[in-house]
């Protein structure tokens, strides 16, 4: 039996001409009211789109006012030709209102302008975030995210992915980030986490015999917030293969995100296509000063440390000395501005060259460079008239950092950038371990399960900090997008790794118990990444700040303006869970 909605009859996006002469329903917010003198007009909004209604019988509108949620009754009528609006679907046609129910009043002022709520401070919007949300171009945003995630999930599964869920209560390991705790009421001072990842349990499904899983997966750290980073939790579509090298891993990575970025890439943008160009770190470190290279900038950084032992300008002797080679035109205040970023960011100071018509150089460093070592500059640097070269010299982290900053603001300030354009790259081959810098010991650099290049015979033999790792991230216009490897799956080869970032077994046993076990019982070897779901819409969407595509984001600080939370709870709550809060 049918029962009819007494709300609605129709949606705002099922009304067209095809209903003229139709007694309907329509149900929303009242966008607008404008009164034309002996007729007036409601602007209808809904979910999907906005409709006119007209109001011959003044009596209609006691009580109206804006926002408020209404039920209109009438019928579609066809409208002038010269009032057509083109900018709404429903632009032919309106509802000319016979009955109209208040369906949810408004009781206080708005804090804001619906129409104009992205022009007003964040932390109104975010304290007010249910209305926000009522204005499209944010309610966009968050539709656009459905969609999206609706496609990655049909893409993974249409490529024989099984999407499965794992815990969101675990327990907490040292996995790089810190975890949200959550004390236990029946276990006294103990605890579960949030977890940072779906890490451990991926690795046991492919130990269970899964060969390829998936799942868009909730991931909670205590992290503070970025442009690019929520603070809190976050979402990953998160997959992993049993037999799977990393070259099969780069191809599944290439597979969905090329296609997820051409489906829903503004019109006119190009996107990579597969195969991703693939950068190892210490090049990626070297040209780009960083291991999240953006490819839409042409400019690339050379290493001059060798050349530069041979001249006598001090300030570089002894020095990592990198080089940035640009083939444009400066002036005298471009020099200088240059000079100030680079002095506001930590550099004692900003050495350059100019290239002249006849091959010679003007600038503060030529006197230093001996006569015969000229042309050898000129073929390093690959010199050309018209070009400057800028140097950059420290210690080789710092300057490599320099660099890549100085890099990224030349580009920006000459436009050099390819526009419309979404650049993919692999970084691969990172280093296994890095030195803590409190201990002064090696400490995983990335993720502690992955596979070190060499297995056994590398952690045995060679100096920790020359290993490298099966260890690759997915970046896009400088942004990284995902990260991933191949797993340690051997026992033998994971207490070898662990015990050289300084856990013993019993230590090992205890974080990673599970892992532990169900290595010893013949694991599959197995790979995986995963692709951060709120950055790619982010970079989709055009966002400079990812809160714009997150439903209730926090704010920068972690905190919900709009519920409340972090909250305080009650001394009977504390108790229950055996907590007690020190001053």
């Amino acid at each position: 039996m049918h029962i009819e909605n007494r709300y609605r009859t129709h949606t705002v996006a099922e009304l067209s001409d095809d209903q003229i002469g139709s007694t309907v329903r329509a149900a929303g917010w009242v966008e607008n009211i404008r009164d034309h003198g002996g007729v007036s007009f409601i602007d209808l909004r809904d979910q999907y789109g906005t409709l006119q209604v007209v109001i011959r019988h003044d009596n209609l509108l006691d009580g109206i006012q804006k926002e408020q949620s209404i039920s209109v009754e009438g019928k579609i009528e066809k409208r002038d030709e010269d009032t057509y609006n083109p900018k709404i679907m429903t632009g032919t046609i309106e509802l000319a209102a016979e009955k109209i129910n208040i369906l949810g009043k408004v009781y206080d002022q708005l804090p804001f302008e619906i129409q104009t709520s992205k022009e007003i401070r964040e932390d109104v919007r975010l304290k007010y975030r249910y209305l926000d949300l009522r204005n499209k171009k944010v309610k966009d945003a968050i539709l656009f995210r459905s969609q999206v995630i609706s496609f990655l999930r049909w893409k993974m599964s249409d490529m024989g992915f099984v999407e499965l869920q794992t815990p969101i209560l675990c327990a907490s390991s040292p996995e790089g980030a810190r975890d949200y705790i959550v004390p236990s009421r029946k276990y006294k001072g103990k605890f579960y986490a949030l977890p940072q990842a779906p890490q451990q349990y991926k690795q046991l499904l492919m130990v269970s015999g899964f060969d390829k899983y998936f799942q868009i997966a909730p991931c909670f750290r205590d992290e503070d917030a970025r442009a690019d980073r929520s603070p809190g939790e976050f979402y990953q579509l998160d997959f992993e293969m049993s037999y799977a090298t990393q070259e099969d891993v780069f191809r599944v990575g290439e597979e969905v995100l090329t296609a997820a970025f051409d489906k829903f890439a503004p019109e006119g943008y190009t996107v990579t296509k597969a195969p991703y160009p693939v950068i190892p770190y210490r090049q990626a470190m070297l040209e780009f000063g960083s291991d999240k290279p953006d490819l839409r900038n042409p400019l690339r950084i050379i290493d001059l440390s060798e050349f530069f032992t041979q001249c006598t300008f001090k300030p570089f002797i002894g020095r990592t000395v990198r080089a940035i080679n640009v083939h444009q035109q400066m002036s005298k205040g471009f020099h200088e501005k240059l000079l100030k970023f680079a002095t506001d960011m930590g550099m004692g100071g900003l050495g350059y060259l100019e290239v002249m018509d006849d091959m010679s150089y003007r600038g503060p460093i030529d006197k230093f460079i001996p006569e015969p070592l000229k042309a050898e500059l000129v073929s390093l640097a690959n010199l050309k008239a018209g070009d400057t070269i800028f140097f950059i010299a420290d210690k080789e982290k710092q300057a490599a950092e320099y660099a890549g900053h100085l890099r990224n603001e030349i580009a920006a300030r000459l436009d050099l950038c390819e526009k419309n354009s979404f650049r993919f790259c692999y970084v691969s081959d990172f280093p296994m371990y890095e030195e803590d810098p409190e201990t002064k010991k090696p400490g995983f650099m990335h993720n502690p399960f992955s596979m070190p290049q060499g297995g056994l015979e590398a952690l045995d033999a060679e100096n920790p900090y020359d290993i490298l790792a099966y260890q690759y991230d997915i970046v896009c216009n400088g942004i990284e997008l995902s990260s991933g490897a191949v797993r340690n799956h051997d026992i033998e080869i994971m207490k070898k790794a662990f015990a050289i970032a300084g856990y013993d077994e019993e230590t090992l046993k205890a974080k990673f118990g599970a892992l532990y076990q169900a290595f010893q019982f013949g694991a599959p070897p197995h790979a995986g990444m995963a692709p951060g779901v709120d950055r790619m819409i982010m970079l989709l969407r055009g966002e400079e700040n990812i809160r714009e595509v997150i439903a209730f984001p926090m704010n920068s600080a972690a905190e919900d303006l709009m519920c409340g939370a972090p909250n305080d709870v009650t001394e009977h709550q504390l108790r229950e869970v055996h907590i007690k809060v020190r001053d």
